[in-house]
């Protein structure tokens, strides 16, 4: 019998959609906002997965979960014909005790795996019990639902780390060290990325399937070049007729500062010819743009160094109606030489299936590297 663990942080992710950098501390004030759940709905959807693709016998797993919100709430129906221990229920509104407590109790009930749903902050929780109760070797897989997902523990998404799962089950993975990191959310919300190593934990080691840590790139000897990527931007792009709607990271944030702008280094901002006509817009400010705006659109991103996402990491602002209603072939990758090499692919996990499959027909993405210089990238959907 293997016993793996189940468990959600039902406020992960919540702010993501309404520009808030983060959810902790931010959970009460996302709701008021009309946040709806993101972390439970993605861990069942990976547990839905899992129901299809694993081939195992159903009969030698026991699923150790948390009774309510942080677990049995999200178990489909499909798997509750399994045998399932609820070791621990929740009082209501959640917090870092609660995911303390429940690691303890399934620990106590002696898992072999523990799956769980949120972003850093919830890793960082997790990592921080299994130590206390020394038991930092105990692997886990992450399914990605919070805000920003830098930890190298996460899947690449829900349907990756069923995968992950059924492969570490059928023996087909082995268990390696991987770097934990958190972002200080309070300098976040002020426009500071500050990243640190907070600890290391054990994942199934899948390249495929698993997103791997993010990296900081060194840009300073690359000023020449951001130059001349602003230079094309603003002649070929920067017009009066044209809504460019700009991504969040260092990168796209130097750029704009060479054409003029002043833009949120984390937030999604907007430009329309010399105007800049949104800052740090959340889903709904962006749609109301795009419904305004009769001219042609541009969404400028930048992926993430190291593990190469594009869309779904940092900027759930750029919700599937949002990127519906710009159109994935007006959306424009903007990558320097340093980055291009730790990013092999564009990853893409929009949080839509249809959507994700317009983007892996596409197969390849047009990025800019350089003055009047592109290059094709494989597009990664998971």
């Amino acid at each position: 019998m293997v016993r793996i663990g189940l468990l959600a942080n039902p406020d992960a992710g919540l702010g993501g959609r309404l520009g808030l950098k983060g959810s902790d501390g931010q959970a009460e004030l996302a709701r008021s906002k009309g946040a709806e759940d993101r972390s439970g709905p993605r861990l069942e959807s990976m547990l839905r997965h899992f129901s299809n693709i694993h081939r195992g016998e159903s009969s030698q797993l026991e699923w150790i979960t948390s009774r309510g919100r942080m677990g049995t709430d999200w178990i489909p129906a499909e798997l509750q014909t399994g045998t399932i221990s609820e070791v621990h229920e929740s009082s209501g509104e959640t917090s870092a005790t609660d995911t303390e407590d429940a690691v303890e109790r399934l620990l106590e009930n002696g898992i072999d795996l523990l799956v769980y749903s949120g972003g850093d902050g919830t890793t960082r929780d997790i990592v921080a019990s299994l130590d206390d109760l020394q038991s930092s070797e105990l692997p886990i897989i992450g399914v990605p639902s919070g805000v920003k997902m830098h930890s190298g523990c996460f899947a690449s998404s829900p349907k990756a780390a069923a995968e992950v799962l059924s492969a570490w089950l059928h023996g087909d993975l082995l268990v390696s060290s991987t770097e934990v990191l958190d972002l200080d959310e309070e300098l976040y919300r002020k426009g500071k990325w500050v990243v640190r190593l907070y600890a290391e934990a054990f994942s199934p080691n899948s390249p495929r399937w698993m997103q791997g840590s993010k990296q900081l790139i060194e840009t300073e000897s690359e000023e020449e070049i951001i130059i001349g990527i602003s230079d094309h931007i603003e002649d070929s792009l920067v017009s009066d007729d044209r809504l460019i709607i700009w991504g969040s990271g260092g990168t796209l944030r130097a750029i704009a500062d060479n054409i003029g702008f002043e833009l949120t280094t984390l937030g999604i901002d907007a430009t329309i010819g010399g105007e800049q006509v949104g800052t740090d817009l959340d889903e709904s400010g962006i749609l109301a743009l795009l419904d305004s705006h009769a001219g042609s659109t541009t969404l400028l991103l930048s992926p993430m160094g190291g593990q190469g996402f594009l869309i779904g990491r940092g900027n759930l602002q750029l919700s599937p109606d949002v990127l519906e209603s710009i159109g994935i072939d007006n959306i424009l990758g903007v990558v320097t030489p340093a980055k291009l090499l730790t990013v092999r692919a564009l990853r893409i996990e929009t949080g839509d299936d249809d959507l994700d499959q317009e983007f892996a027909f596409k197969r390849y993405m047009k990025v800019l590297q350089g003055f009047r210089t592109t290059r094709i990238l494989p597009v990664s959907v998971d």
